[in-house]
Order: structure tokens, then C-alpha cells, then sequence
């Protein structure tokens, strides 16, 4: 613990520009991918049929995939749901299975495969219209948070700082979206509001650098800028790392033990965490830097009233 309580000394903003180049070829690759790839988007977005099935005794994902495929159902996603009895069928929408009465043969199927029923706990059927009516308001979701903490940036501290957190904030988001393009994981509902919470986790990161770099401008007026900077960074350092360490625990936990419903969602959560804790030191200060911010843009200079220098002509 001792380690935490020293201030650091290190020149975060002068390696911004060797920061910009990582930042700029992962950038380039995320855009190559979501224009050459695209994503796997879930049946969320592009329609299907998903089917939530209790059985009375541990299964095997691999049997009943095969029960699924033998019946003519090769893209089917199974898995589980929690405890190892509990399963998880996705059904995608095709020109074979476009009816909402895929998931009565679904169940038919499993139950012959299981001899025995199976408790139905949930039967969803997405047709192609609602996954892209779902598609475009979570986009505009994004688009409407991006715009809300710009406004709140600039109100809170000056226009340049709002710049910078929303420049922060894209970069985190094409990133993980374009990780995500990279290694083909399927694009759910669920990782669009993984996403959603990858903007609060940054931002907060963000905001917290930039009060304590108001609070530097106050403090030290003799200090450039970039040193000013630099001395902010260091400062809440410690506070960063243990958020984002004990953060990435709590996640990792839940990527391997929440199953496989909720690994999208984690692994959403687990790269925007380290990709918005890189982003708060690397990208939103040197982006306000380059926007020229200095101590003026934040010290509001007090304005000596008329008659301030002859106190007596004042009203009581």
C-alpha cells in the first residue's frame, strides 16, 4: 500500500504523441474491420427465435446442439443459462425458420432428445423489423449520451475540456466496437448496454483527471500547462489504477463464472474498462492540450465593484 501513497513522477503527456500513434492504428484497425467485416450482430438485431428450457439434470451443450442440427436447425446457438441445467437456445432468422412456430418444434425436439419435458421458462420470437428498429435506437442511445456529456462538460468546465472528453469517449467506443468486429463476438442487445456503461466508466475516469487539473491551474500558476497536466495525472494515478484493478475483478469474475449469456456483456465491460482508463491519462488531456487550454480558460478573475476602493461610499 505503500506504493499508492507516493505521488509519481512520470511524463504522461510526453509521450502523447507515441500514445496518438497507438491510438491511431487501433483506430484504423477497428474502422478496416467494421467496414471489411462488419459485426456478428445476435438475433437481437437481425431476428430469431430464442427459447429459455430447464431440465431436471445436468446436460451437455454438444447434445443438444446435435439434437438441433440433426433436425435441420445448423445455426443454432445453445448455451447455457446459469447453472448447467439451465439452457439457452437461439434460433437465426432464415428463410426456413421465419415463423414464430420455430420455438413449439424447438421444444418438441429437445424434449424427445431429453425423454422427458422440459420446463419452458421463456419463448421470444424477433422478427427482422423490431431487431432493426432495436439496432437504430440503441445507436441513437449512443449519440444522445455522447451529445448529453458534451453539454455537461462544457457547462462544468470549458468548451476545449468538452472536446476533449468526447474525443476520449468515441475513441473508447470505436475501439471496443471495432474489437469486437476483430474477433467476430456476437453484437447483442446486451453488449449495446455494456457499451452505454463503458461511457459512464470513462467519462468518470475523465471528469476526475479534470477537476484535479482545475484545481492545479488554481494552485500552481507558474506551471505550464503540459506540466500541469502532468502533475494532475499523477496525482489521481493511484486512484485510476485501484478503481480500474478492482473493477476488472469483479468482471472477470463474471465473464468466467456468469455464463455464457452474460460473457458478451463482460467482455464488453472488461475491454472498455482498460481501453477508458488508457484513454483518461493518454487522450482526453493531450487532446485538450492541443486545443491550446490554458489556466485562464478555468480562473475566473474577480471584478472590483465600483466604490470598492472607498468603502465608506458603499450601502450598509
Amino acid at each position: 500500500m505503500q506504493l499508492f501513497k507516493q505521488v509519481t513522477k512520470i511524463n504522461f503527456i510526453g509521450g502523447r504523441k507515441v500514445a496518438a500513434v497507438l491510438s491511431a492504428l487501433l483506430l484504423t484497425a477497428s474502422a478496416w474491420s467494421l467496414w471489411s467485416t462488419g459485426l456478428n450482430y445476435g438475433i437481437d438485431f437481425t431476428g430469431g427465435t430464442k427459447v429459455e428450457l430447464k431440465y431436471s439434470q445436468d446436460v451437455a451443450v454438444a447434445d443438444v446442439r446435435d439434437a438441433l442440427q440433426n433436425d435441420g436447425f445448423d445455426d443454432a446457438v445453445v448455451q447455457f443459462f446459469g447453472s448447467n441445467q439451465d439452457i439457452l437456445v437461439r434460433i437465426p432468422l432464415s428463410e426456413d425458420n421465419s415463423s414464430a412456430e420455430v420455438s413449439t418444434r424447438v421444444v418438441n425436439v429437445l424434449k424427445a432428445q431429453a425423454g422427458e419435458e422440459l420446463d419452458v421458462r421463456s419463448v421470444e420470437f424477433v422478427g427482422p423489423q423490431f431487431g432493426r428498429e432495436l439496432f437504430e435506437k440503441g445507436v441513437l442511445a449512443l449519440v444522445y449520451a455522447l451529445i448529453g456529456v458534451m453539454i455537461y462538460v462544457a457547462f462544468r468546465f470549458e468548451w476545449k475540456f468538452s472536446l476533449g472528453s468526447v474525443a476520449a469517449l468515441i475513441h473508447d467506443i470505436l475501439i471496443t466496437v471495432g474489437i469486437f468486429s476483430l474477433i467476430a463476438l456476437e453484437f447483442t442487445l446486451p453488449v449495446l448496454a455494456a457499451l452505454l456503461a463503458v461511457i459512464g466508466y470513462s467519462l468518470n475516469d475523465t471528469i476526475v483527471v479534470f477537476d484535479r487539473i482545475r484545481e492545479n491551474f488554481r494552485r500552481l500558476r507558474d506551471s505550464d500547462t503540459a506540466n500541469t497536466m502532468n502533475v494532475s495525472i499523477n496525482q489521481t494515478l493511484p486512484r485510476t489504477l485501484l478503481t480500474s484493478v478492482t473493477t476488472l475483478l469483479v468482471l472477470c469474475a463474471l465473464f468466467f463464472y456468469g455464463g455464457d449469456a452474460l460473457k458478451g456483456f463482460a467482455a464488453t465491460l472488461i475491454i472498455g474498462v482498460l481501453v477508458g482508463t488508457y484513454s483518461s491519462i493518454f487522450v482526453a488531456s493531450p487532446t485538450v492540450l492541443a486545443l491550446g487550454a490554458k489556466a485562464e480558460d478555468l480562473i475566473v478573475e474577480e471584478v472590483e465593484k465600483e466604490g470598492a476602493e472607498h468603502p465608506d461610499m458603499l450601502m450598509p
